[in-house]
């Protein structure tokens, strides 16, 4: 990036300097002069107001001589040529005072987003209990942190409590959904004894927001000392990784419809419980890790790649994931992934 705009800024002079050779080289049967009105137009670019004119009067500084070497001075065709070196300067002066009056509303805009994004998605603890806890959120959104995936963790009287989903579609409406589950659950975990009531409550909270068919995918869960409980909406299942190397996905006795559809659903779902003790760790996702495509069109093989998650460090072992899946992508990921590594030392 520094190497790019350190490019841009030479690009004028180096720009201007081969024309000055080429109508050097060329003699006086070919005139090149008007192409120094390129300097203050790639000036422009990277430079601010002040720079681009002085780039401008480089550039009339050198059409003079220049002209004066191809026997052109006070010609109308070097008399154009200066003109249009002034016309052009001005127009690239206005064009830089509009580039910058539009970065500094980008930045403004920017730093008002990031404080949105860390009331919604706040930093997830190191450590919650007895347990070392690592995240990875990537946005599909272009100059994002946040989108329709969700998570919050939290120690209550209870025992840890953490809830990752997924809501419905992209977008704006996508992540003011979220910003309503998450606010709902923090409220619930302190307050409701069982998992079930958790999710009655946010139930309940999306059945006021949510329109049509809307709806998200979470898992409930909560840490004991020596196993754990799941409530699953219809998201996928975690990874279990037991501290002898043994992985499997618990997938739910009894698996609810996703959060929104309560409507259609005649019981809710009751927590599942699972052997989670000393050594064991656990990863919860979102689809857009296993949904991750490469240029074949060949899924996120996550189940594979379960082996980078042993790294003393969880947080170290789960940046070496998410970058294992970006290069699976080769670029870009088309859904947001979130991921949230629990390790029980």
């Amino acid at each position: 990036m520094r190497s790019s705009l350190r490019v841009l800024r030479w690009l004028p002079f180096i720009v201007m300097l081969g024309v000055t050779l080429a109508d050097l080289l060329a003699g006086q049967s070919l005139v090149f002069l008007p192409l120094l009105t390129l300097g203050p137009a790639f000036a422009s670019v990277s430079g601010g107001v002040r720079r681009t004119a002085a780039v401008g009067a480089v550039a009339l500084a050198v059409c003079v001589p220049m002209a004066i070497y191809n026997g052109l001075l006070f010609t109308w065709t070097n008399n154009l040529t200066l003109i249009s070196i002034a016309g052009v300067t001005a127009a690239s002066m206005l064009a830089s005072r509009l580039r910058l009056q539009r970065e500094r509303e980008l930045a403004s805009v920017r730093q008002v987003a990031e404080a949105a994004q860390r009331v919604l998605l706040r930093p997830v603890p190191r450590r919650a209990g007895d347990l070392r806890v690592a995240l990875s959120y990537t946005s599909a959104a272009a100059e994002a942190r946040i989108g329709g995936d969700l998570y919050e963790v939290v120690t209550t009287p209870q025992g840890v409590r953490l809830l990752i989903g997924d809501v419905q579609g992209k977008g704006l409406a996508a992540v003011e959904t979220a910003a309503w589950v998450l606010g709902a659950f923090r409220e619930a975990a302190y307050d409701e004894a069982d998992l079930g009531d958790i999710g009655d409550r946010l139930e309940a909270s999306l059945a006021r927001h949510l329109g049509g068919e809307q709806f998200v995918t979470a898992i409930i869960a909560e840490i004991h000392d020596k196993e754990m409980s799941l409530v699953n909406f219809g998201h996928p299942a975690p990874l279990l990784i037991l501290s002898d190397g043994e992985v499997h996905a618990p997938e739910p006795t009894e698996q609810g419809l996703p959060l929104g559809l309560g409507v259609f659903e005649t019981s809710a779902p009751k927590p599942q419980r699972i052997p989670f003790g000393s050594g064991d760790r656990v990863l919860f996702f979102t689809d857009g890790v296993i949904e991750a495509r490469n240029a074949a069109g060949e899924f996120y093989p996550l189940t594979e790649r379960v082996w980078l998650l042993r790294r003393d460090d969880p947080q170290e072992a789960l940046d070496s994931l998410r970058t294992d899946l970006v290069q699976h992508t080769g670029g870009p990921l088309h859904d947001d992934a979130a991921m949230l590594l629990l390790h029980r030392p």
